[in-house]
């Protein structure tokens, strides 16, 4: 929770002001006690080495996938509202930030943020190698808060494989108790109709988006709780979805849900087929499976650019032209796939840069493998404890100081409490071997990203652009996109070394832009 400001401390600038943030990521660990009084103490020792005045300090005790975080946020509208706190504490990357939302959150802020344990300090004056390693640790961490969620995943694959669908119902359902005290899902009497109605009106063709979506809300389509009619998207959303038919698709697999089906299997085909563009007589002969379908937006009208087959050998992309008729012309796919080759060819560093990159990885992640291993020693030592209990409890079951009711509820716990000691266990042991497979992988897809490209087939070379680009437009025979983090930083960064390599040589570049000159970063405090 956020300490109370001391408000004098707002009004001087003769000292460098602040905030610290600290989060555990269960509740587990608050028990446990040690996470959150670890951190807290490491943050001020740190602050008054730095000479940092800390005016808030928040903290967050939640569940890592949990929606939200009240404190994190109530921090983020605090340092909106000072612009004179210009520092953030906090004591690792992965206590900081559970997605990328969070990191594009608190780059737009404009601080200087201090990761204590780490030794970094980062702000908008940083080099831009060490912005990449950043965005590097941040996708690693991303990455270690999903393992995080691994049991609750297997909770809900379970369910799935048993025709249950695992989550919240969607629009036409509703979650309710089975006779066998199981949570379903069943049909919502006064929703569920308006749904098939929705899929029924899209298939025959004669419905924009727009109007589909504008018929639905005024036969009632409206979010349950606010009673808001639903947005274009959220029907967008709707029609795309499989579980209506009956089946639905979990973790990238098919299964055959045990709930009523408020549409058929060919009814939904026909909808996707008029999605996908090709049951209109505009878009006639169209393939939902080129490699670029759907993953560039017209320049000029926003619509969707789709593949279509020409002479039985050529492929052309155009405007679907849903939002009536646009003039960018037809474009083969051999152009546009030059272009996206040429703009991930901006990715490349050569392969000194990337083995020092790799070994700044490696030496910025060992303070993450040391945690790892205390953390599997102290679970150890705990199971190793609870199994005494166990033992000694048994003997007193012997003597006849306890009965057997006793001994088997306290057993049935302390078993109860191992088990979740083996599980910790197991998760540190595979989070610590994976932890630097990810980020070397990550960097072995900049490097090579335009080579990979080259040579995949189609749905391989859509994964990769999703993964690496966002915002493709094309406009007037030229293609426009962004670079997602922490991408971008390494495309500026390139094209920065490249400018300087043809100026000064490629040695005076790499040394200048890459490789590590003096530290400007702060070192770990005693």
């Amino acid at each position: 929770m956020p300490r109370k400001a001391n408000k004098s401390l707002f009004s001087t600038n003769s000292v460098r002001r602040g905030v610290l943030y600290a989060r555990v990521s269960s509740k587990e660990q608050e028990r446990e006690g040690f996470s959150i009084p670890s951190q807290l103490k490491l943050l001020r020792d740190y602050a008054e080495a730095q000479n940092i005045v800390i005016v808030e300090e928040y903290i967050d005790i939640e569940t890592a996938k949990q929606s939200g975080r009240a404190n994190f946020n109530e921090m983020i509208r605090f340092l909106r509202k000072h612009p004179s706190m210009r520092s953030l504490l906090v004591e690792k990357t992965d206590r900081l930030y559970r997605n990328l939302k969070d990191w594009v959150t608190v780059d737009e802020l404009d601080v200087e943020v201090h990761f204590a344990k780490e030794a970094v300090v980062l702000s908008r004056d940083s080099r831009s190698s060490e912005k990449f390693m950043h965005g590097i640790k941040v996708l690693m961490a991303k990455n270690y808060i999903d393992n995080l969620s691994e049991e609750t995943r297997k909770g809900m694959l379970e369910k799935a494989e048993q025709g249950i669908w695992p989550t919240v119902a969607p629009f036409g359902y509703r979650n309710v108790v089975g006779p066998d005290g199981k949570k379903i899902i069943e049909i919502d009497p006064e929703v569920g109709p308006i749904i098939t109605r929705l899929f029924e009106w899209y298939a025959t063709g004669l419905y924009s988006l727009k109007d589909a979506s504008r018929r639905a809300r005024e036969e009632g389509l409206v979010y349950r709780k606010s009673r808001v009619p639903v947005p274009m998207s959220t029907v967008h959303k709707i029609l795309r979805t499989r579980l209506y038919t009956g089946t639905f698709e979990w973790l990238g697999e098919l299964y055959q849900g045990s709930h009523e089906p408020l549409v058929s299997c060919e009814l939904w085909a026909l909808v996707q087929d008029v999605l996908n563009g090709r049951r209109t007589s505009r878009l006639h002969g169209l393939d939902r499976n080129f490699a670029f379908s759907g993953l560039v937006r017209c320049g000029h009208c926003g619509c969707a650019l789709v593949g279509e087959l020409k002479k039985k050998k050529y492929i052309y992309y155009h405007c679907t032209g849903f939002k009536g008729k646009c003039g960018e012309p037809y474009v083969r796919e051999e152009i546009l796939e030059q272009q996206l080759t040429d703009m991930l060819a901006d990715l490349r560093i050569d392969d000194e840069v990337f083995e020092w990159l790799v070994a700044a990885l490696r030496e910025s992640c060992a303070d993450e493998k040391r945690e790892h291993s205390g953390s599997i020693t102290g679970l150890q030592i705990e199971w190793d404890r609870l199994q005494k209990r166990v033992d000694a409890m048994y003997i007193d079951k012997l003597d006849g100081k306890i009965d057997e009711g006793f001994y088997r509820r306290m057993r049935a716990q302390w078993r109860d409490e191992q088990e979740r000691c083996e599980r910790e266990i197991e998760r540190h042991r595979v989070a610590d071997d994976s932890y630097m497979d990810q980020g070397i992988q990550i960097l072995k897809l900049g490097q090579k990203a335009h080579r990979l490209f080259a040579t995949q087939p189609a749905d391989e070379k859509r994964k990769l652009l999703n993964f690496v680009l966002s915002n493709c437009t094309w406009q007037h025979g030229v293609l426009h996109a962004e670079f997602k983090q922490p991408f971008d930083i390494l495309a500026e960064t390139a094209l920065q070394a490249a400018s300087l390599e043809a100026a000064e040589g490629a040695e005076s570049a790499k040394n200048q832009i890459w490789l590590p000159g003096p530290d400007s970063n702060q070192r770990p405090i005693g």
